[in-house]
């Protein structure tokens, strides 16, 4: 969406494409007007507004669209926002939307912790990602992960987790698992 927040999507992929080209719009007018860029907060609201307008009325259509946002401002430090097709959102310390989601949640409710590192929380992400998958063998090339996190300079970096990293992570997630039961 800008250079400092992240969105997945889960539903009518169109839909999420004209909110994402609205969203990184409004993230520029921000920067353009205002000189610092938008609080990821601030840009969850205006989008939920705006899906939240088109439930107002017969004479549209809903957007279809759950978003994920992961994010970072000065204000509240690293951010997860999850806004439904309703214009409704909150904010997580870890959450899943899409199919598969109920059960997503209930493993991170069980294994999420509040203190643990980018290596953990990327190896439960891969472990979620992998229960909600119809897959037996989980492999780099069936999944998506981004991450979003500082640099040694201070400065917001995005980079997707790819290739022989995430499938150590994917082994590390299994060994967890295996020793889980």
């Amino acid at each position: 969406m800008d250079d400092h927040i992240l969105v997945s999507v889960s539903g009518v992929v169109a839909d999420a494409n004209f909110l994402i080209d609205y969203g990184r719009l409004q993230c520029q007018r921000h920067l353009y007007s205002h000189h610092e860029p938008f609080y990821v907060e601030e840009l969850v609201k205006y989008l939920c507004n705006y899906k939240h307008v088109y439930t107002q009325f017969g004479s549209s259509r809903p957007f279809g669209v759950s978003f994920m946002y992961a994010g970072y401002d000065v204000v509240r430090g690293f951010q997860l926002y999850c806004s439904d097709p309703s214009g409704n959102y909150g904010s997580w310390k870890a959450h899943a939307t899409g199919k598969g989601s109920v059960n997503a949640i209930s493993t991170l409710k069980g294994d999420y912790q509040q203190d643990c590192s980018l290596k953990e929380a990327l190896i439960l992400a891969t472990k979620v990602l992998g229960k909600s998958m119809d897959t037996t063998t989980p492999n780099a090339d069936k999944f998506e992960v981004q991450i979003i996190t500082k640099n040694e300079q201070g400065q917001i970096v995005q980079r997707r987790v790819e290739g022989d990293e995430l499938n150590k992570i994917l082994e590390e997630a299994k060994v967890f698992e295996d020793n889980k039961k």
